[in-house]
């Protein structure tokens, strides 16, 4: 008997705290102050002048088409590995992980529906894919 209740008890205090970070953050990521506004970003965007020259292209956009493409055509989790190599190997691209990540979370979202985008949830860029796919569910 006690030692079923040890290893529940083990269970449990390894299962629990991992549990209560993610609710915790995704919690944090669903209220209402936390959203951007997206009709902002939509009038933004058509406010530009597109008959210009598009400019150089970043390489942290290069970066986030590139892995978006994976998204489509693999899935998340390869998206989210490749992420954080490049950014392992290019640390000037450390600043612009987290909305790489939300970007990639919007597109699972999109491909996948919300509750079988959380699934490919990681720890990556500070959990913002999950941030991304609780903003954008």
């Amino acid at each position: 008997m006690t030692h079923t209740a040890r290893r529940i008890g083990r269970s449990l205090a390894f299962v629990l705290p991992v549990v209560m970070v993610l609710s915790g953050t995704l919690a944090v990521t669903s209220v209402p102050w936390a959203a951007h506004n997206s009709e902002s970003r939509v009038l933004a965007a058509s406010a530009q002048d597109v008959s210009k020259r598009a400019g150089k292209r970043t390489p942290q956009d290069v970066l986030r088409d590139r892995l978006l493409l994976e998204l489509r055509a693999k899935d998340p989790g390869v998206a989210l590995t490749d992420l954080q190599r490049s950014v392992e190997a290019r640390p000037s691209l450390a600043r612009h992980c987290m909305s790489i990540a939300r970007a990639l979370g919007r597109a699972a979202v999109e491909q996948y529906g919300p509750t079988r985008a959380h699934r490919f949830s990681r720890p990556v860029c500070d959990t913002s894919f999950a941030s991304g796919v609780a903003q954008f569910s």
